[in-house]
């Protein structure tokens, strides 16, 4: 059928996102400074707590916005 190839190539390449997500999930326990970079603020009050991790977030959205970018370029027809 045609339009079945397109799918195919993007259930492949949403498959291997969540293959690398899983790792990094597996793998960022180990990271030492993920999660406490200089950037990622933290405030205390009482017995409230929040943690809002600024930097890191840019670091993780630049990183899958070049891998995304990559995978689409390598799969453009």
């Amino acid at each position: 059928m045609p339009g079945l190839d397109s799918l195919g190539k993007m259930l492949l390449v949403f498959g291997g996102v969540f293959i690398l997500l899983g790792l990094l999930f597996i793998m960022s326990t180990k990271a030492p400074h993920l999660g406490r970079l200089p950037g990622d603020l933290v405030f205390h009050k009482g017995s409230f707590t929040l943690y809002f991790p600024l930097v890191t977030m840019l670091l993780v959205s630049m990183g899958l916005t070049l891998l995304i970018n990559l995978v689409l370029r390598l799969f453009r027809c």
